[in-house]
């Protein structure tokens, strides 16, 4: 193939791969920089659709209902001022910049209001798990939140249907549970929990709106006119201003957010590896604790049944750098001797755990093997009772015969197969054609891929 034919067959490649991923060819900015800046209002009806989303979130945070979560995300409004933030630093409209976030800030003040006023009066006041799950922020909240905004300003600027792209987007970033988790915190005066859902909230938020800056750029949507170069010039160094204020410490934030995840990550499999280890099988971990700050990360563990040795130890502190946790700090707690009840209560709690386990683990061979013998004692209960009467009709020349399991072995790979066997007498010499279908027939009427026929 010469350099020609080479540069021909890349070409063609390129021009393919241009086609599939062009999304140049299908945008309409003008619509969509209009239907941006209209979403962008905040007054009316989209503040009692806020209120009423509000309250819904609320309310499903509250009984732990992900359906009603998901129907509150759908009708709420919030998504249009942060794809206002991106699309007015990507366009250079100052003016859409500050009516955005001036409408976000307003939105973020109404739902706190609604969702603690919510959570103050309401009588159930337990943390469940879609609440706690709203105050940890991790890596994948920052991928899900940037790749769904992308999403969504992608389905914007489309020329037809967006609703169910857009919808899936509103769902996806979660932008209202956040919002009610952290009016918990205030409702029910628990500060960690109002700043790690407000920490959530902005995560959402500003990596929605740095995906909706970068697809406005790479889509090429027309920057707005100035008369005036000179303010011009001012108002794209605001921005580029504003831009590196809020992108240097979300970097930060993104980068510790995923340390916490990997060390979260590592520690489990190093403390289920531990559990598992033969070397450890005289003692048990009956609890396990992981801390993890920026300046100091812990994990504690507590063991029951004999002492640790010198040697089990040092494996364990060996063992943090194989999972790269060297910089963990281990505690080590061995309880022996009189034991507390919640201990007690806590070790019987595991061996019930483990002994379930080991049940359902049985339950289900025993019940694997009545199935291998039913379908056994079937294939023996047709061979002995119907099998004479359709052989008679069948081959009528056959006198009698015998229906066995025999072992076959390879002699070159030693490797075991049963095979069924089975013994003919007939009356009169069978010719080449009656063998052929008897072995047909005892094949399919068996259900076996491997038969002998022994004709005496």
């Amino acid at each position: 193939m010469d350099t020609k034919q080479r540069h021909s067959i890349l070409q063609s490649i390129y021009s393919f791969l241009a086609r599939l991923i062009n999304i140049h060819d299908d945008s309409d900015a003008q619509a969509t920089i209009n239907n941006i800046e209209k979403s962008t209002e905040f007054r009316g009806d989209n503040v009692w659709i806020l209120f009423c989303a509000i309250i819904i979130a609320s309310v499903g945070l509250n009984v732990n209902s992900t359906a009603v979560i998901i129907g509150a995300m759908l009708i709420s409004p919030v998504m249009g001022p942060i794809m206002g933030v991106g699309l007015s630093i990507g366009i250079s409209d100052n003016d859409l910049l500050f009516k955005s976030l001036k409408n976000l800030l307003i939105m973020v003040g109404i739902s706190l209001v609604a969702s603690s006023i919510y959570f103050l009066l309401t009588p159930l006041n337990d943390a469940q798990s879609e609440l706690l799950a709203r105050t940890r922020p991790t890596i994948y909240d920052v991928f899900i939140a940037f790749f769904g905004g992308a999403a969504g300003i992608i389905a914007s600027s489309r020329k037809q249907e967006k609703m169910t792209v857009v919808s899936g987007v509103a769902i996806a970033t979660a932008l209202m549970p956040p919002l009610c988790t952290a009016g918990y915190g205030i409702g029910t005066g628990q500060l960690l929990y109002f700043l790690g859902a407000i920490y959530l909230f902005f995560i959402n938020s500003f990596f929605i709106a740095l995906a909706t800056f970068l697809m406005v750029r790479y889509l090429h949507f027309p920057p707005k006119a100035f008369l005036d170069p000179v303010k011009a010039k001012k108002v794209r160094r605001s921005l580029l201003i504003f831009s590196i204020i809020v992108i240097v410490p979300s970097v930060f934030t993104a980068v510790d957010v995923l340390r916490e995840t990997s060390f979260n990550s590592q520690a489990i499999k190093y403390i289920t590896d531990i559990d598992k280890s033969d070397m450890f099988k005289d003692v048990q971990i009956i609890n396990s604790k992981r801390t993890y700050t920026t300046k100091k990360q812990t994990i504690a563990l507590t063991f029951v049944g004999k002492s640790l040795t010198d040697d089990q130890m040092a494996s364990l502190k060996k063992k943090l750098g194989e999972y790269g946790l060297e910089k963990a700090n281990l505690e080590i707690r061995q309880t022996s001797g009189n034991i507390d009840i919640n201990t007690q209560a806590a070790m019987l709690q595991t061996f019930i755990d483990k002994k379930e386990l080991q049940l359902q683990q049985k339950d289900s061979l025993i019940q694997c093997m009545e199935e291998k013998l039913q379908v056994e004692q079937e294939k023996k209960l047709v061979t002995s009772e119907q099998l004479a009467v359709e052989v008679v009709a069948l081959f009528p020349h056959i006198q009698t015969f015998s229906i066995g399991e025999s072992e076959e072995i390879n002699i070159n790979s030693q490797k075991k197969d049963t095979v069924s066997t089975v013994n003919i007498k007939w009356g009169k010499t069978p010719t080449k054609q009656e063998n052929e279908q008897l072995h047909k027939w005892l094949k399919a009427r068996l259900n076996t891929k491997k038969l002998h026929i022994i004709n005496d």
